[in-house]
């Protein structure tokens, strides 16, 4: 997240990329899964030499073969997605990444509400409603996702670049676009802006207000003033993707 912009949503994570969808996400859970078989090996045989030392407690052993297996199924997920912003071993292997729907990074109680979901996910129905759900979900979510308000990204999607798109300045705002200077803008700032349209439709409708409303507010000391008006945020973002657009084709062109 780019602290020193201000843009705390949806700068967090490029709102332009796609979900994962059943198969890259299956593959990263068997890598996490793989990883925590290794862990609790680990640490059970070497608990066992331990073990064997004089003066070791008799109830240690058994307190040990109970809180493992919890910190693995439970802690393992908790602790890497909200210390790595979303990630553990096997989705950043994949190239995939939790974020709220929003496109936020995702705290504690998200990755503890995944975590604590996915014992129906896997274990209860033996993966099936994870797959479900994620099949006929618009987002690929599993249940988890659902309650805890995430989805999963694809960081990497074997695209060079992000395809081109061109905005239009709204017929509402045309009045006042001229008047828009966007020559503070960063590409950070336009990346921002652009992410949140092309994936606005894709947010629930006071969350799709709100968005336009954060982002708008932390690029408009860059923009100059803004004249007067009473326009939704959206339709003033994309009249300033617009114009930003336009400013960069003319430089070129005199160039």
């Amino acid at each position: 997240m780019a602290g020193d912009q201000g843009l705390v949503t949806p700068e967090a994570v490029r709102l332009d990329l796609p979900e994962a969808t059943v198969g890259s996400r299956g593959a990263a859970v068997l890598v996490d899964w793989l990883l925590q078989l290794i862990i609790g090996l680990v640490v059970f045989f070497g608990s066992a030499f331990f073990f064997d030392v004089p003066g070791v407690p008799e109830w240690l052993p058994g307190s040990v073969a109970v809180i493992l297996p919890f910190l693995l199924l439970f802690g393992y997920p908790i602790t890497f997605e909200t210390v790595w912003r979303g990630r553990t071993p096997g989705k950043a292997l994949l190239g995939l990444r939790v974020v709220t729907i929003e496109g936020a990074p995702i705290r504690f109680r998200h990755a503890a509400i995944r975590s604590g979901l996915g014992l129906i996910d896997f274990f209860a129905t033996f993966g099936l409603a994870a797959v479900v759900s994620s099949l006929v979900s618009r987002h690929h979510q599993r249940l988890g996702d659902f309650v805890a308000g995430t989805v999963v990204l694809r960081e990497r999607t074997g695209a060079s670049q992000s395809a081109a798109r061109t905005f239009q300045v709204p017929a509402a705002a045309a009045p006042l676009a001229d008047g828009i200077d966007t020559s503070g803008l960063t590409h950070r700032d336009y990346s921002a802006v652009r992410a949140y349209l092309l994936r606005a439709e894709t947010l629930r409708p006071q969350q799709r207000d709100d968005v336009a409303r954060q982002l708008l507010t932390a690029i408009t000391p860059r923009l100059g003033t803004l004249p007067p008006n009473n326009l939704p945020p959206e339709l003033l973002l994309r009249a300033i993707a617009a114009r930003y657009q336009q400013r960069n084709r003319e430089q070129r062109d005199f160039a």
